[in-house]
């Protein structure tokens, strides 16, 4: 038997986010080239390759433990690398989308900059990206504390329409939006489970989601990524999402997926709409008013003991606390919103991570935009918003005082390791935040086993019966808006006019085709929440719907209704911003708001003769005169609002 080494000391788990008990049973390990270590009846890994039992290989030990033992062990420049989050990169594309990672790229990300966490970007079949990530692993492994790699993923389970939902593997849910609308908490606890399952089953052990901010600002861009303008709805279903998660609310165990919450604190205020990825949009405005509206919801995750929150971008304009003007700097620079209220006031121990790119310089061309011609590209991007002035490693240095464990984005471990050798930080500071990223890396279960079975992930995902329920709460999600006449359910054999609908699925569910409104005896239509693009040559803005929320007399989901003429109309609105439906609902006998709905769901939907029972998740106004009086930090305040919030017909 080998010799054993043991911690000495009773470490305290005082300031550790709670996990579950450790598991009594053998784990099952896996490795691709680790020894196995036996004692008795039971088997370790010799993670750091001594020969010995060393205390963080031993799994009996709590996350806590292990996390401190294997800190004692690191240097300067492996602790550094734990805190960054890098994006794995593909070939021609250092933000990595593609369908395989570069590989020496990223060995050389793991290897020298010590990185092992990674946002993958890839989009390919869930056999391949099982593969991928495992391959990830296999590099990880081979490094000298064989520290295994975390790998995240933005949101990828919300229908799009034209979209192949079978292409990646992912269910197709409706937008965040569509899961408040239907409101019950314990289905969005179904809704992350199964989500939970899907990453899992691929390697993917970070969600960077749910989002709890508030849709304040009708105009804002991000709006479809929330669960609306209700504080105390978002919070219920920010805890109902990382309960399912993270496999219950005690915290991280090794069927979890952490969870990120975001973005601590103000993000939805955003002034005239403009999204702070800009820099246009760096500010949120708070201007006489307070922050408790926009605290409300990440209550709800921190009573789910969620792993990680990630703080905005923006600047809070002219925000004050107890009379005091609030620094002038970003959430990830700001020690306002991550010391006194997160850390100190709401207790908060978990891992704080920024938001992406923080630290980097925004040059002319993110300030800017790119010249006419040229098509906008991230490689100009960096949101060090209110320390521009600032030197890379100044940044980072503030960024750790405020608060910051974990960069998002970023690679650059050697300016770390430059802050401590300047004086700028001192190295209890990162043991700190190597402390908290490492025990939940444990507590996930990735140095007993960071790898998946290729072959399992492809026989899971897709998963049929996971997309029925997709698509229920696809079908849940809709909010029956006008009702003006006895048009549904609609029935089979009936002639239909069709505006952005798929006429095979038309045909599928047993109609007839016209090509002419007037030969209908129903025009359906798809529409889609106005927006106009004003800032086409910034690479988010090119992306973002912006700007108003009318619908202009050219519109073309607005000339396909008007074009209807005396044929009754059903129209159906994807509501990623609040729009202003007054002229359509002036038109519609019949008009449904969704959040992503397939045409398959939707015709479902218009012919099963069940009620309708969502209700919208923020208020729609009347007008964009009334949008242009609503103070960006309040939610709801609307002047007689079209629709208000929780509105919805049977």
């Amino acid at each position: 038997m080998k010799k054993t080494r043991f911690i000495a000391n009773a470490i305290t788990l005082a300031l550790a986010i709670p996990f579950t008990a450790l598991a009594a049973d053998q784990p099952t390990l896996g490795a691709r080239g680790s020894d196995i270590i036996k004692q008795g009846s039971l088997t370790f890994k010799d993670i750091d390759k001594d020969g010995a039992l060393t205390p963080y290989e031993d799994w009996r030990l709590t996350p806590r433990q292990r996390a401190e033992d294997l800190v004692s062990r690191m240097t300067i420049a492996e602790k550094a690398g734990v805190m960054m989050h890098g994006s794995a990169p593909a070939p021609g594309s250092v933000i990595g989308r593609g369908e395989v990672y570069d590989l020496p790229a990223v060995r050389a990300m793991i290897v020298d900059d010590k990185v092992n966490t990674f946002i993958t970007r890839l989009t390919t079949s869930p056999a391949s990206l099982a593969e991928q990530n495992n391959q990830l692993q296999a590099i990880a492994e081979k490094t000298r504390l064989g520290i295994p790699v975390t790998i995240s993923l933005d949101p990828r389970n919300t229908y799009e329409y034209g979209a192949n939902a079978d292409s990646d593997g992912f269910s197709k849910w409706p937008e965040a939006l569509g899961i408040a609308a239907i409101g019950d908490e314990a289905r969005t606890v179904r809704y992350a489970d199964i989500i939970r399952q899907e990453y899992r089953a691929l390697g993917i052990t970070q969600a960077l989601s749910p989002m709890a901010d508030i849709a304040s600002e009708p105009r804002w861009s991000r709006v479809t990524g929330t669960f609306g303008d209700d504080p105390e709805l978002i919070k219920r279903m920010v805890r109902g999402y990382i309960t399912g998660m993270q496999n219950g609310r005690a915290g991280l165990n090794a069927d979890s997926v952490s969870a990120v919450v975001k973005h601590w604190v103000g993000y939805g205020a955003a002034e005239k709409g403009y999204d702070s990825h800009n820099s246009y949009g760096k500010y949120a405005d708070f201007t006489d008013r307070g922050l408790d509206d926009h605290i409300l919801p990440f209550t709800g995750a921190f009573e789910a003991n969620v792993a990680g929150v990630m703080p905005t971008y923006s600047i809070l304009k002219d925000l004050k606390h107890n009379g005091v003007e609030v620094e002038q700097v970003g959430g990830g620079f700001n020690s306002f919103l991550l010391q006194d209220l997160l850390r100190e006031k709401y207790h908060y121990r978990g891992v704080i991570i920024s938001d992406w790119l923080i630290t980097d310089d925004c040059n002319e061309k993110c300030i800017n935009g790119h010249p006419a011609g040229e098509e906008p590209d991230p490689s100009s991007l960096g949101m060090p918003w209110g320390v521009e002035t600032l030197s890379k490693v100044e940044r980072f240095a503030k960024a750790l005082d405020a608060g910051i464990d974990q960069f998002g984005g970023v690679a650059d471990s050697a300016l770390v390791v430059q802050a401590v050798t300047e004086g700028r930080i001192k190295e209890a500071r990162l043991d700190e935040s190597a402390v908290r990223i490492l025990e939940q890396k444990f507590a996930l279960g990735l140095f007993e086993n960071p790898y998946v079975d290729p072959a399992a992930a492809a026989k899971t995902l897709p998963n049929a019966g996971w997309q029925a329920e997709a698509d229920r709460a696809q079908r849940d999600a809709l909010v029956l808006l006008e009702k003006k006449a006895p048009l549904l359910p609609l029935k089979k054999g009936q002639k239909v006019w069709l505006h952005n609908i798929s006429p095979a699925a038309a045909q599928e569910a047993g109609f007839i085709v016209v090509d002419k409104p007037e030969a209908a005896d129903v025009a359906l239509v798809r529409a889609v929440a106005p927006y106009e693009q004003p800032h086409k040559n910034y690479f988010f803005g090119a992306q973002y719907h912006e700007g108003s929320l009318a619908f202009s007399d050219d519109n073309p989901d607005l000339q396909a209704v008007r074009a209807a003429g005396k044929t009754p109309v059903i129209a159906t609105v994807w509501l990623d911003r609040p729009a202003v439906l007054t002229p359509i609902a002036g038109k519609a006998s019949v008009l449904i708001g969704n959040f992503g709905v397939s045409d398959a769901v939707l015709f479902s939907a218009l012919t099963d003769g069940k009620p309708f029972t969502a209700k919208l998740p923020f208020e729609l106004p009347s007008s964009m005169a009334s949008v242009l009086k609503q103070h960006p930090a309040s939610p709801q305040d609307s002047e007689k609002p079209l629709y208000p919030t929780g509105y919805g017909l049977q």
